[in-house]
């Protein structure tokens, strides 16, 4: 018997079972798509983290459902004549887990600390940014010249927290999770492997408005929310089905006709965007830190086969054909996609004549994440093919999220490559797109370095109107195929499966915790 069949009869198995108490109305059940192994969502860029971060911590500003930054812990703000002056002004009610107000240099604390590691806060340092707090309700951020993206910035995961955490170095975790969010994060219950849980924060004060995606109103509905780790896909859908669970983040995408079948459970697509597939390659070491032999990967790469591997009983979930910008937003563009031939003997051409001499290339998958680790074969099976040696490690998520981070060669604990994905928002245009950046030691995990790419970055953000961004948008994508930072797999937009009584979810990629009510 197939896995996915063996797998789907394991689900379809509790179907009959019945539905437990009702007793845990207030209480919402989670399974998430893989552990939180770190809940730093500065220090860390994995999606479960910016899950957590959006329950615990709030932002300046957050983004409405036609994509613009609306004011969230700011009542609002000033602009000076000369476009160098931004004054915030904080709204009332803001309160920490901790019961301290927010004061506006726990926010310029963690404004700087944030700044330090996505691109939004790298750009705005780039503009001479300096950040003061003139009263507990006041801050300002004066600038060398205009940044006509600050707001936007301020929209991003610029999570804030109390002043004397956002002080930890952005390249350290800290060890004290204390927001201002809708929920508490309950550090004693965190198992990591196992789960965590989260108390809903009874003194918050929601925005006076209607919810517009990630803006307005945030009300917490239920007064605890479990998340449950279960890396098993049977296990998980089970689990929604018999009432154990109220929500499953992603479940195997063979398993999605067996919860259709079950009334008392459905699938929800709140991912109207999708999510970008890649490959992230570390250039540091042999043997990916040679160029020609990267192309010659590319030249392999078949992104239907990859999609497939995920997604083959639900094509309505991906697409192919897709460059490094998300693909159905503005960037997008077809500039060198010639680059994905697909040609197995080419291929395998390319890297005989890459000076490739045989080193071993470890490539790390997740065996708890069920759609990247429907990737990682493909991949694998795809560097054979061509000649390359590769060391297949399997491990959890949690673990390859820690080693992802080690800069040392494969034979000391190092790696050269991982299957991975980032919302479609994370890599829209070269503003915010980490896996595009050619700054070295200093880029996201990986670390190409690539002066020209840094040039045709600062030349898109200098562009005013949109055509102009498009142009240079192709000369990025042109670029990136030639010199690949990573490998685009593919565009594909998680189902979520929930109970059916569950309603007032959030439209965004990725699941958001507030304003979801049970019914009945």
């Amino acid at each position: 018997m197939r896995r996915r069949d063996f797998l789907a009869a394991a689900a379809a198995a509790t179907i009959a079972r019945p539905a437990l108490s009702q007793s845990r109305d207030r209480v919402l059940k989670f399974i998430p798509q893989a552990d939180l192994a770190n809940p730093d969502p500065i220090w860390t860029t994995t999606t479960v983290a910016y899950n957590h971060g959006f329950m615990v911590w709030d932002t300046p500003y957050a983004l409405d459902r036609t994509y613009q930054p609306k004011p969230q812990m700011v009542a609002g703000h000033e602009l000076s004549d000369d476009r160098l002056t931004w004054r915030f002004t904080l709204r009332d009610g803001l309160l920490f887990h901790d019961g301290e107000p927010v004061r506006a240099i726990d926010l310029t604390t963690s404004i700087a600390r944030w700044a330090k590691r996505r691109p939004l806060g790298q750009l705005m340092v780039s503009y001479g940014a300096e950040l003061s707090a003139p009263s507990d309700k006041v801050f300002e951020i004066r600038l060398k010249k205009p940044f006509p993206l600050m707001l936007n910035a301020l929209a991003d995961y610029c999570f804030i927290m109390p002043e004397r955490i956002a002080r930890t170095d952005a390249f350290k975790q800290i060890s004290e999770y204390v927001g201002s969010g809708p929920f508490r994060f309950l550090r004693d219950e965190w198992r990591p492997g196992a789960g965590a849980a989260y108390a809903r924060f009874e003194r918050y004060v929601p925005r006076q408005e209607e919810t517009s995606l990630l803006a307005g109103g945030r009300v917490a509905h239920f007064d605890r929310i479990e998340w449950m780790v279960m890396p098993d896909p049977a296990s998980s859908v089970s689990a929604l089905q018999t009432g154990e669970a109220d929500w499953l983040e992603s479940p195997l995408p063979d398993l999605l006709p067996i919860i259709r079948k079950n009334p008392a459970t459905r699938i929800q697509l709140n991912d109207k965007i999708g999510a970008m597939a890649m490959a992230a390659i570390n250039h540091l070491h042999p043997p990916f830190d040679n160029p020609k032999l990267l192309r010659a990967v590319l030249t392999a790469i078949d992104q239907t086969e990859f999609m497939q591997a995920a997604f083959n009983s639900e094509p309505e979930l991906y697409r192919t054909g897709v460059g490094v910008f998300t693909a159905g937003l503005p960037m997008a563009n077809d500039e060198g996609m010639g680059a994905f031939k697909a040609d197995i003997p080419l291929a395998k051409r390319m890297v005989a004549e890459s000076g490739y001499k045989g080193e071993r290339a470890v490539l790390m998958a997740p065996s708890d994440q069920a759609v990247l680790g429907a990737f990682a074969p493909v991949m694998a099976a795809t560097l054979e093919r061509i000649g390359i040696n590769v060391d297949h490690v399997t491990t959890d998520w949690g673990t390859l999220v820690q080693r992802r981070s080690s800069q040392e060669p494969v034979e000391k604990g190092g790696w050269s490559m991982f299957c991975t994905s980032y919302t479609g928002l994370s890599v829209m245009d070269p503003s915010v797109h980490l896996p595009l950046r050619g700054t070295g030691k200093q880029a996201w995990f990986g670390w190409p370095t690539d002066p020209e790419m840094e040039t045709l970055r600062n030349n898109w953000l200098e562009e005013t109107d949109l055509a102009g961004q498009k142009r240079v948008a192709r000369q990025i994508q042109a670029r990136a195929l030639t010199n690949v930072p990573f490998i685009p797999l593919g565009q594909y937009y998680l189902a979520t499966a929930v109970r059916a009584n569950l309603t007032g979810f959030v439209e965004w990629p990725t699941p958001i915790f507030w304003n979801v009510r049970r019914q009945g």
